[in-house]
């Protein structure tokens, strides 16, 4: 007879309904502020100290293997939760109903920024975010540098992460499938460079054909649900489309969020801003920091990035149109990604969660995600502070610096910092007109 974990189906006398699953879900997605940290922290206290309904050495090993996968790995742990409790529909149901409520409120907050840039004071809020945005950037470099460089292996591959992007331009891609064989070769090779990763092979018995045959169609039914609207875009639209490049590029993109949204960025920032002309360096950090102020995955700033490039580069008749367009190609082809490994790989998780070669593969990527951030600091420091004069600039620094602070000693929730910024960034307009 198949486990729970086979089948996705939880046998457990505390597991709820499936409405009563699904407000949760709903509940979640619109309380799930403080990035991934805090979205994991809710869901860890809500289902498995409070309603029991996942037990803790299962939650734990689930999101071992989502923090393996490319993609946001508290949306991909919801999904997988899900689909612990009921299967794939609860598992589609978890993962959606995560993502949704912020992403409709990406999109109005996107329309609001766009609709009224031209107001003075909405230079000045811009101003306030972009300044909050390199403090909480630099405050994620400390944050997660501090987690994960404890070896020397780790700090050289942050130092050759930092110089390669900021010197050699070397594609990200590169950086993570270099970063990934390296942690291969330690762990085959060196293992005491990898500290705490466990070097025994792990051995299980294989899956009933029956839920290998299953997992396979599913698969191939979410590649098909991932890529045949985009298709469909390009042959309605054109493939020089707005709509269809953008599909295009973030379905790359979504392969490449190992690390998460702020390891992602300065290849989207590059692309997006330099290489398509989608958007500006203010609008891009601008985005992120509206992308703070919203529950669920950060990754959603992606969403502000396809809404704005398509209101200023529209495929139809209006740019309200096409800006939604836009934002849904980004999430379309941001999240389909995660749903397409989790529910493909559900029955495996707590197997492969264990896998100690993976293991040390990601701590590998994890150090060199460390470099990457650090230079998308550097990058959003410069563009902020290069479009200002000398006494804009100061401010600028100065809010900056007062926002790594007070994240990092007084531990401020960014939900409440950002748009604490934007405040002062509007007040600073009205007092200093040079504020840009």
């Amino acid at each position: 007879m198949n486990s729970p974990t086979d089948v996705g189906e939880a046998t457990d006398a505390a597991s709820p309904g499936f409405a009563e699953a699904t407000r949760f879900w709903l509940l979640l997605g619109c309380i799930s502020f403080g990035g991934p940290a805090g979205q994991i922290a809710i869901m860890h206290n809500a289902l498995v100290d409070q309603r029991r309904w996942i037990d803790e050495a299962t939650f734990l090993r689930a999101l071992n293997f989502c923090m393996l996968l490319p993609g946001p790995e508290a949306t991909q742990l919801a999904a997988w939760l899900g689909w612990r409790l009921h299967g794939l529909r609860g598992g589609i149901v978890a993962g959606v109903a995560f993502v949704l409520p912020a992403a409709v409120l990406m999109v109005l907050l996107s329309w609001a920024y766009l609709h009224w840039a031209t107001l003075p004071v909405m230079s000045g809020v811009v101003f306030g975010l972009q300044a909050a945005v390199l403090g909480i950037v630099v405050h994620a470099v400390q944050r997660i540098g501090g987690r994960v460089l404890k070896t020397p292996l780790g700090i050289a591959l942050a130092a050759v992460a930092l110089l390669s992007m900021g010197l050699l331009h070397v594609p990200f891609p590169w950086l993570l499938a270099g970063a990934a064989a390296v942690g291969w070769w330690a762990w085959r090779r060196r293992p005491h460079w990898l500290p705490g990763v466990d070097t025994r092979e792990a051995r299980h018995a294989p899956l009933p054909a029956a839920i290998r045959w299953r997992a396979v169609r599913i698969g191939m039914a979410c590649l098909l649900l991932w890529w045949l609207p985009i298709l469909v875009l390009g042959a309605w639209l054109g493939r020089d489309s707005t709509a269809f490049a953008m599909g295009v590029f973030f379905s790359k993109a979504s392969l490449l969020t190992l690390g998460g949204a702020y390891a992602v960025l300065p290849y989207v920032a590059t692309h997006a801003v330099d290489v398509q002309g989608w958007l500006t360096p203010a609008q891009m950090m601008t985005g992120l920091g509206l992308a703070e102020t919203t529950p669920g995955p950060l990754i959603l700033v992606l969403e502000f990035v396809g809404f704005t490039g398509a209101w200023q580069h529209p495929d139809l008749a209006g740019p309200m149109a096409s800006g939604v367009l836009g934002a849904a190609v980004a999430v379309w082809a941001t999240f389909l990604p995660s749903f397409l490994f989790v529910l493909t790989a559900a029955p495996w998780i707590e197997r492969i969660g264990r896998w100690p070669r993976a293991n040390a593969m990601l701590m590998a990527v994890s150090a060199t995600v460390v470099g990457v951030i650090a230079h998308l600091a550097l990058w959003f420091g410069w563009r902020l502070l290069s479009a200002q004069d000398w006494r804009s600039a100061l401010l600028a620094l100065a809010m900056a610096a007062l926002v790594y602070v007070g994240l990092a000693r007084w531990r401020w929730p960014v939900v409440a910092t950002v748009p604490l910024a934007g405040l002062v960034g509007a007040i600073a307009q009205a007092l200093l007109p040079v504020v840009a």
